[in-house]
């Protein structure tokens, strides 16, 4: 799947919460110390990472996204150190400095590389006094009407008061733009207004008072949720996945993508950003949530805080989600291909459609097939019945039979289902399957292909192979005659 194609281009997501500057300090462990019974760690490195909110914006630019970072820091080193981190990713930072509270610094004592020793917090939690609250909503409302869409990154550090949460939501509100957030609150009440919540179980449970063990338990918390709060619930299940409740009655369940686990920090904050960066960029729902789950498994096999570039998730989509085997008959009637389709989406999978009358296979069509499969993750073809291709190109036409070019189709291995049109072109089946990524040859000009409009009012985009020179079936079915 090509990630980029959901990548925003023109406003960046605005991130406002709790900022973090986490420390790494390692080292090896070899005798316990004579003084007290604990380890004595031989000094080897300090290494320095963003968290929270900051995690959120280095994530959205790590996927090729551009972010905007919203947040309270201490008048210290730290948020030195922390803006540092924010200018060398490129990421607009905001930081308003209180002189009342130390920027938030977790520091990690680790021996080797994975085990944890010691972790020691420097922070103060109280609400923002008056004047700081103040400093924060003025750079959300200055920054919202550019965004593209708004995270809260939530923490439970201070940033997000009653106020700031208001004013952020009455912000995005006012910019006609989606509004996600990553919750700490026991009561999700004060987040009503916003498009999307990402809680994990035990978020929920605290914020609902309910039981999420089971899944009917979880489902029966989420639908609490967004009763408080008008949002979709995207709830993270740990070893079982992830799950979307949605109040327009969606559901979608996807199980965990992860395959060794070493460190769970931050892996929420890469889950926030790649589903909204990616929702926000055109993705529907269960794409943005498959490319979110896929990022989760590739980020906990890190150590630390950490990022998911967009080549390391393509590399791993193209490695969790090959092609099926051919089936023996991938012919399809108009329902069962909708159906399937259908089936396709719910896994987060992208449709592509490309259509032709196919009667002598050639390397055109093979290049046209080709890079049609390599825009999507499923690829539709549409196939001219016979009567249409006669209509189309002659009472000579077509050589071989809709069977047999549908058989031909079939076996060729970036196919994944046929389906044959008897009209003179494919608009009705492109509006019937509504794919999102339509394929032709770089021969027509964009307002010149069939469908072109309708698929890019659905949110999806048109993408045109450049054809191979010298090969047609007209010109075999000439020479052949000749």
């Amino acid at each position: 799947m090509d990630v980029s194609a959901f990548v925003p281009r023109d406003r960046p997501l605005l991130i406002v919460g709790d900022v973090m500057l986490d420390v790494y300090l390692a080292g090896h462990v070899a005798r316990i110390s004579p003084e007290a019974p604990v380890p004595v760690l031989r000094y080897l490195r300090e290494t320095e990472a963003a968290g929270g909110a900051a995690n959120v914006a280095l994530n959205v630019v790590a996927l090729g996204g551009a972010a905007r970072l919203v947040g309270v820091v201490g008048a210290d080193e730290g948020a030195a150190r922390l803006a540092a981190l924010m200018a060398a990713a490129g990421i607009a930072a905001d930081l308003v400095a209180a002189g009342d509270r130390p920027t938030t610094t977790k520091m990690r004592v680790l021996a080797g590389q994975h085990q944890q020793l010691l972790r020691i917090d420097r922070e103060t939690t109280g609400p923002l006094p008056p004047p700081t609250e103040a400093a924060v909503i003025d750079r959300i409302e200055a920054a919202a009407p550019a965004a593209g869409a708004v995270v809260l990154s939530d923490y439970a550090k201070g940033c997000l008061t009653d106020r700031v949460i208001a004013a952020t939501i009455a912000a995005a509100h006012g910019a006609g733009i989606a509004l996600f957030v990553d919750p700490k609150r026991k009561d999700f009440a004060a987040y009503r207004g916003a498009d999307y919540i990402k809680p994990n179980l035990a978020e929920l449970a605290a914020a609902t008072g309910m039981d999420c063990s089971t899944d009917a338990g979880a489902a029966a918390a989420a639908a609490a949720a967004m009763g408080a709060t008008g949002a979709a619930i995207l709830l993270t299940r740990s070893e079982k996945g992830m799950s979307l409740y949605a109040p327009d009655g969606e559901t979608i369940t996807m199980p965990t993508e992860a395959r060794e686990v070493f460190d769970v920090s931050g892996a929420g904050d890469t889950v926030m950003a790649t589903f909204a960066l990616m929702l926000t960029g055109g993705a529907s729902r269960a794409q943005a949530m498959r490319l979110a789950n896929v990022a989760a498994g590739i980020v906990v096999s890190k150590a630390g805080t950490a990022t998911v570039s967009r080549a390391e998730l393509e590399t791993a989509l193209a490695a969790r989600a090959p092609r099926p085997p051919v089936a023996p008959s991938p012919v399809l009637s108009w329902a069962e291909a909708r159906a399937k389709c259908d089936e396709w989406r719910q896994k987060g999978l992208r449709i592509g459609f490309t259509n032709g009358c196919f009667d002598l296979l050639h390397p055109g069509h093979i290049a046209i097939l080709r890079g049609a499969a390599a825009a999507c993750d499923r690829l539709v073809v549409g196939l001219n019945s016979d009567a249409s291709v006669r209509r189309l190109k002659g009472p000579g036409r077509p050589i071989q039979s809709q069977a047999a070019r549908a058989e031909v189709m079939g076996a060729i291995g970036v196919v994944d289902a046929v389906v044959v049109f008897d009209q003179d072109t494919p608009l009705e089946l492109i509006t019937h399957l509504m794919p999102d990524v339509l394929v032709k040859g770089a021969d027509y000009a964009e307002d010149q292909i069939v469908g072109a409009d309708v698929v890019r009012r659905n949110g999806g985009r048109v993408e045109r192979v450049a054809l191979v020179a010298g090969h047609s079936t007209t010109g075999l079915v000439a020479r052949s005659r000749g």
